[in-house]
């Protein structure tokens, strides 16, 4: 599948976003809470993975996780697989957080394991760029990166006609105000 980039400037004009854009208020966002357990699919965020393993999902999310159809992101794949790379061979926990991490990859029906195409790809660059120019956020911190990553996986969630689920409240609701055809629900972790 090949790329159209003029098609994708004029449905996302970046060149019309020039004010920084704002959290909205939590009224304003769909929560998942309020959500019913039986419902449309869902595309999981890393942060519901790295929750989950801390055990700091709220009921409502296990309920969606349990109830809804869960989709999973390549994009999310490489975030989990990165900690064996990155992780310390010789740090006392490291054993035990990549035996959890692998189980939970080993998990991942592969049917349900998407790959972004060329066009999820391509509008998500913009998009990220976007962000990244409203945000304000100093260049070489590794935001540029994380934003990719969301767009990617935001942008992939409407391919598959699924809602992004995500404890990560403030950059998917960036992401919905410039995209306002994909959906987003919301949880804010549990603490300990």
């Amino acid at each position: 599948m090949a790329f159209d980039l003029r098609s994708a400037l004029r449905s996302l004009k970046p060149q019309k976003h020039v004010a920084s854009l704002e959290r909205r208020p939590d009224a304003e966002l769909a929560w998942a809470a309020d959500e019913a357990a039986i419902g449309g699919a869902l595309l999981l965020d890393t942060s519901v993975y790295l929750d989950v393993l801390q055990g700091r999902t709220p009921q409502a999310v296990d309920d969606l996780l349990t109830y809804r159809l869960c989709h999973h992101s390549a994009v999310c794949l490489a975030e989990l697989t990165h900690v064996f790379g990155r992780l310390d061979p010789a740090h006392p926990t490291t054993k035990s957080v990549l035996k959890a991490v692998g189980e939970t990859i080993e998990d991942i029906p592969a049917h349900r394991l998407h790959s972004p195409d060329a066009s999820v790809w391509g509008q998500a660059g913009i998009v990220a760029g976007l962000l990244f120019r409203l945000s304000g956020l100093p260049k070489g911190e590794g935001h540029e990166r994380r934003f990719l990553n969301d767009t990617l996986i935001f942008h992939q969630a409407g391919v598959l006609g699924a809602a992004v689920l995500t404890g990560n409240i403030r950059d998917f609701d960036i992401l919905g105000q410039l995209v306002p055809a994909g959906r987003v629900i919301f949880y804010r972790a549990a603490t300990r």
